[in-house]
This record gives C-alpha cells, structure tokens and sequence, in this order.
C-alpha cells in the first residue's frame, strides 16, 4: 500500500488543503517565473547584437515556459474551490478525452476499466490529463500508461523509474518536480482535485516497478441513460 492522503488530512487547527496551496502559489509565483524571465531578458540582449534566429527562438521558449507555468500557477489557485455539478462519468471516456489532450508522443495507453463514477467530468479529464503528463515527463516519451479499476475507486500506472518511498509525500508539494521540464505543479493539481471529490490518493509502485496512483473513497454509479 502506498502512502495514503485523505481529504481530512488538514487537522489540529491547520489550514484547509485550499488556502494552504494558495499561499504556496503566492510564494512560488515570483520566483518560478523569474527564471525564465532572466533568460528571456539574456537571450533578447544576444538576439538583438547578432540577429541570430537561434537566439529569438530560445526567446520564444521562455515565454512559452512563462505561459506554462502562469497556467498551471492559475489552475492550482482554482482547484482547491468547489467542483461543479457532479454526474456520472464513464472512466474509460474520462480517460480517452485526457489522453487526446496531452502529446504522448509514442506513449501507448492501456484502459482495464468500465467504472462510471459520480464527478465533475471536466475536472476528472484535467487529473487523469496531468497524471498522463506527468508519466511522459518522467517514464520518457514510450511510456506505457494503465488504468483500471480498484476495490474503491481507480488507478494511474506507467512502467516508468517508479517514486522512491521518501519521496511519496513531496511529490504533492507545489513547485516540486524531479523533471527538467516540469512545472513541479501538475501532482498538487491532481491532489486538489481529488481532495474536492472527497477522494483518498495513495502512490505506490506498479507491478513493473512504475509509479502508481490510486483513487479511493469513490462510489460507483450507473451510467447514464
């Protein structure tokens, strides 16, 4: 079993999940951005003495890690609020529209599931789509990614590297990320989500040695009519 969190884990007079990530988006907002900024402002002073197409295209990357960044920067700040109307969502769908809209280059997606659970369908494609993502990121663009269904609820596999147990717990943490590419917000957004269902998330090992996240606390429902 993995390393359980629930929805009830912020106790003792903490601060709920939401206004604690909140403050952390503040926190990071100025710092992560300001990496690329400096680049950008480099590359600029270099592009405008030489012309070099090279350099304004290293440019043009920075502001579109800027943009990555302000956008995942603004769904945490979101996540944490309350979800929109729950209905039944077929998992196998859910799952299908999340992978359409991630490039998983030559990553292969396999879908062991037929649970229809209660959700707010868009925000349930927005955790499964970062959960993809954050396979490629970390597995390599040929990836297998799985997802079937649990005694409680559902889970993400891949058969990549896999999440050393120390690190279990900080892979929640904003702006943490072991990817060079990585924004270091996708799993906090994944947790968010979860937490605003209700949900219990756990990270355990895959049966190929991978990363595995596992969803609990879900009720199945009956598809719609």
């Amino acid at each position: 079993m993995g390393e359980l969190r629930t929805p009830t884990q912020a106790d003792n007079g903490a601060a709920p999940p939401a206004e604690r990530e909140v403050g952390t988006v503040r926190l990071h907002w100025s710092h992560d951005l300001r990496n690329p900024l400096s680049v950008l402002d480099g590359w600029l002073e270099l592009a405008e003495e030489t012309g070099d197409p090279e350099q304004f295209q290293r440019c043009y990357d920075a502001i579109d890690r800027m943009n990555e960044l302000i956008d995942d920067l603004l769904t945490l700040a979101r996540a944490g609020r309350d979800i929109d109307e729950l209905e039944p969502v077929e998992l196998e769908d859910a799952v299908e529209a999340a992978w359409q809209g991630v490039a998983t280059d030559e990553a292969t997606l396999t879908v062991e599931t037929e649970f229809t659970l209660s959700a707010d369908k868009t925000r349930l494609r927005q955790l499964l789509g970062n959960l993809i993502r954050n396979a490629v990121e970390h597995a390599g663009p040929d990836v297998t990614v799985t997802v079937g269904d649990t005694p409680g609820g559902f889970y993400v596999a891949d058969n990549g590297p896999g999440v050393p147990a120390e690190d279990r717990e900080r892979i929640f943490e904003s702006g943490y990320t072991t990817a060079e590419e990585g924004t270091g917000f996708g799993l906090a957004i994944v947790e968010e989500i979860a937490e605003a269902h209700g949900w219990s998330i756990a990270v355990a090992e895959s049966e190929s040695g991978g990363a595995r996240f596992e969803f609990t606390g879900i009720t199945r429902v009956s598809p719609r009519a």
